[in-house]
């Protein structure tokens, strides 16, 4: 196999085996940067259903991502991938279980697996999310990742992360602890609310929250709520990617989203319906965040943890997880 870093083109293949998601990109690599995304998947899979509560991986979740990586696997090959691996996050981390899940994926799918730790998941997520900004520009910048088991802080200035923490907030963590009515009462919300500001706040310095000067947010609850705002029937990555989320906005979507029962949620535009059951949760942790940070609106992006590892995790390709 070639060296990744090798000035000729290459195809690699990544998957982010997350606790709410997997996920796919197949991207050509020329000189150390993504040149081209040939094919970008995603499917809602909640591989961390279960976890807070049982401290194990269940048996119908890993079967929802086995299923889809068989089919993440036909299309690797027919990209002809020199690369492929799967980063695993928050539920693999945290489950008794992880490992033999983990082994699964190499044996099975020839996925080779990393199993990141949060401090890992977080710088990726940064490289991935400033990928193609000016080095130059200094400006302290927060990028949010919302994810299914853990939500991801990252702080830096130009190319250099200077904070970084991974918390135990995230959609479906929240969701299974908090959200048990249909539509969620308000007690619920408040609980909720209570406890991602108790988990954010005992992360994050206030001396850091006051450096930040703008928001960058990436993966599937920032992206969702960029369509919602926009009623996007269907997807469109081009409208989401740059698009600004203000404060207004999120709390419009939230008054919107809290008195919908399940069934009602599945059918708001721009919203994917296997997202419905969390993303009550996930405006409540984005506005969260927004109030802590002192921020009034923040930037969507389409390049996160996928990006950041076809750039900085494909060249321990030969590493174990």
């Amino acid at each position: 196999m070639r060296c990744v870093l090798d000035d000729v083109p290459m195809n690699v293949a990544v998957v982010d085996i997350g606790s709410n998601s997997t996920r796919l990109l197949i991207a050509q690599l020329d000189g150390g940067r993504v040149t081209a995304e040939l094919a970008r998947r995603s499917e809602i899979t909640r591989l961390g259903a279960g976890v807070d509560a049982g401290g194990r991986l269940r048996d119908d979740a890993m079967q929802r991502v086995f299923t889809t990586l068989k089919g993440y696997r036909g299309e690797i090959d027919e990209h002809g991938c020199e690369a492929a691996v799967a980063v695993l996050t928050s539920a693999v981390r945290d489950s008794a279980n992880g490992r033999e899940f983990a082994q699964a994926v190499r044996e099975h799918y020839g996925l080779q697996p990393h199993v990141l730790s949060g401090d890992e998941e977080a710088r990726m997520t940064f490289l991935g999310a400033t990928s193609e900004r000016d080095a130059a520009d200094v400006t302290p910048t927060l990028v949010l990742d919302i994810g299914g088991g853990s939500t991801e802080l990252v702080i830096g200035c130009g190319t250099d992360v200077v904070f970084h923490v991974s918390t135990q907030a995230g959609v479906v963590r929240q969701t299974e602890r908090h959200l048990h009515s249909d539509p969620a009462d308000e007690g619920e919300l408040r609980e909720l609310a209570a406890d991602v500001h108790a988990v954010l706040g005992a992360a994050v310095p206030e001396a850091r929250r006051r450096e930040v000067r703008r928001g960058i947010g990436v993966a599937g609850t920032a992206t969702s709520l960029a369509a919602i705002a926009q009623k996007l029937e269907p997807y469109d990555p081009g409208r989401v990617h740059g698009y600004v989320l203000s404060a207004r906005e999120c709390d419009r979507i939230r008054a919107e989203l809290v008195p919908m029962s399940l069934a009602e949620r599945r059918r708001v535009p721009g919203l994917h319906p296997d997202r419905a059951p969390t993303i009550v949760a996930g405006v409540i942790i984005f506005r969260e965040v927004l109030s802590m940070f002192g921020l009034e609106q923040m930037e969507i992006s389409e390049h996160d943890i996928l990006r950041g590892a076809a750039l900085g995790l494909i060249g321990m390709i030969g590493d174990t997880d």
